[in-house]
């Protein structure tokens, strides 16, 4: 987040009260919109077992070239096959045309190998893509596909397979998905995200013969690769090669996971970039993104979340460093006297910037950034606004709407004024989410929902819809 910058002129969230107690409608919105609460994901039940390949998953039956029969390569190798099958059925049921298998599929070790595709050498290359000159699909078995599954299970190589085939897809649906020379890559890969979600619908109603994932822990491994392989906080989304930080693509991921195929091709330069999150750092950001967290910021932080939440017409918590209680630390909401006490040593740990190096490496990246910390105390005060309104603080779906409180006061925060949300900060939210520990989508007894997946949908919806959905949605 930015301090300084002057003042701005007021304008309150919806406000809180009506909507925790009547459940009114916020503003409209795409995107994700069939979660139910902490007791569904997107319409179906809360699951938990261990995702990957089935037991009695058979051999795939497809050439690859190079393939060096790894494990990465077993993996790979069936969720192409079943990416396959899945378009085999939705492109025409969703677009009336058949779908064509691609040509061509190459396995290769980014350490050693030299083989060519229609795009190039893929020496030294640490990816996967596809490449329409030759219409192949290949991927690097000696660093990228271990390093996924190593750290986030085997389901996070079948993301990156199933992004892929999203991009093969494109090809196919020609003008049915809208694309056209000029359209920016970051749209592109906000398609072939939202792909992927919708063959994870499919996967996750049991309907792969190869794969299966949970709506819980599987899901969460999904979400943190993607997280993993967002851009550079500061990016542009008009540079050549933006494809999106982990708010927008999670957002494109859940999107087909919730509305299928043709919301996918859908999305068009226009609707994209009028949400879109990724953007350059503020001229005069010198701490590019993060401010340092301490009783300075925490003032402005208060300030803040008071203007915010004026319209629920209660008191808002007082913030305290030490305070009455520590029931959830390192930020803890007091009851008793509607108050937040804080451990400000540890916050301005948790505020550290992310190393991005150390975290590409699977090593320990610092902190998350400062606004992990702020997110956090927010949530706390939020739960004090609930509180204070006759709303529940203590099950699942009060987590919920505690995030996606969070994420409307985050939108409050999107101008210029004496803290403002900065480039990156919504993706440092999310690594919090995606945290066992989190606190930013739990209930007053620091209990949170299983499903990383609703905690990521909850903030961003709050973010783009507004506070009256959270009490609608999360009732």
């Amino acid at each position: 987040m930015i301090p300084g910058g002057g003042r701005r002129a007021l304008v309150a969230l919806l406000a809180v009260a009506v909507a925790a107690v009547s459940g009114c409608s916020g503003k409209g919105g795409s995107g994700p919109v069939k979660d139910t609460g902490a007791g569904s994901v997107a319409g179906l039940p809360v699951t938990h077992f261990e995702s990957g390949l089935k037991p009695d998953a058979p051999a795939p039956k497809i050439d690859v070239r190079n393939s060096a029969g790894t494990e990465d390569d077993k993996l790979a190798t069936a969720a192409i096959d079943d990416v396959q099958t899945y378009w085999d059925e939705r492109l025409p049921a969703d677009f009336g045309q058949q779908f064509e298998r691609v040509k061509s599929l190459l396995s290769y070790d980014s350490q050693s190998d030299t083989e060519e595709t229609g795009c190039g050498s893929v020496k030294k290359l640490v990816n996967a893509f596809y490449c329409a000159a030759d219409d192949s699909v290949a991927w690097d078995r000696g660093v990228l596909l271990p390093m996924l599954r190593q750290r986030f299970g085997p389901m996070s190589v079948v993301v990156v397979l199933a992004h892929e085939f999203g991009h093969a897809v494109q090809y196919r649906l020609g003008d049915k998905a809208g694309l056209t020379k000029s359209t920016p890559t970051v749209v592109k890969e906000q398609q072939a995200d939202c792909f992927a979600g919708g063959y994870f619908r499919w996967v996750a109603e049991d309907k792969s013969k190869y794969y299966r994932v949970s709506t819980s822990e599987g899901l969460n491994q999904v979400m943190a690769a993607m997280f993993l392989i967002r851009d550079q906080a500061g990016t542009s989304g008009a540079d050549r090669g933006a494809h999106g930080t982990a708010f927008d693509r999670t957002y494109a991921f859940q999107a087909g996971f919730e509305k299928g195929p043709k919301e996918c091709a859908g999305m068009n330069t226009q609707n994209v970039q009028s949400r879109l999150t990724e953007r350059p750092f503020d001229k005069g950001d010198k701490g590019k993104g993060d401010a340092k967290f301490d009783g300075k910021a925490v003032d402005l932080l208060k300030k803040s979340l008071d203007e915010a939440f004026q319209r629920a017409g209660v008191a808002g918590p007082e913030i305290t460093d030490g305070g009455s209680c520590r029931t959830t630390p390192p930020a803890s909401y007091c009851p008793n006297d509607n108050s937040v006490s804080i451990d400000m040593a540890k916050l301005a740990q948790l505020a550290q910037p992310i190393d991005r190096a150390a975290e590409m490496k699977g090593e320990d990246p610092g902190g998350m950034g400062d606004f992990a910390a702020f997110a956090e105390v927010a949530s706390r005060y939020a739960l004090g606004i609930q509180k204070g309104v006759g709303a529940s603080i203590d099950n699942a779906n009060a987590g919920l709407r505690t995030a996606c409180l969070v994420g409307a006061w985050a939108a409050f925060t999107n101008r210029p004024g004496d803290l403002r949300l900065s480039a990156g900060d919504l993706d440092e939210a999310i690594a919090d989410l995606l945290q066992p520990e989190s606190l930013v989508s739990a209930d007053v007894n620091g209990k949170r929902p299983d499903s990383g997946f609703d905690r990521v949908e909850s903030l961003r919806r709050g973010y783009l819809e507004g506070s009256s959905v959270c009490s609608k949605q999360y009732a």
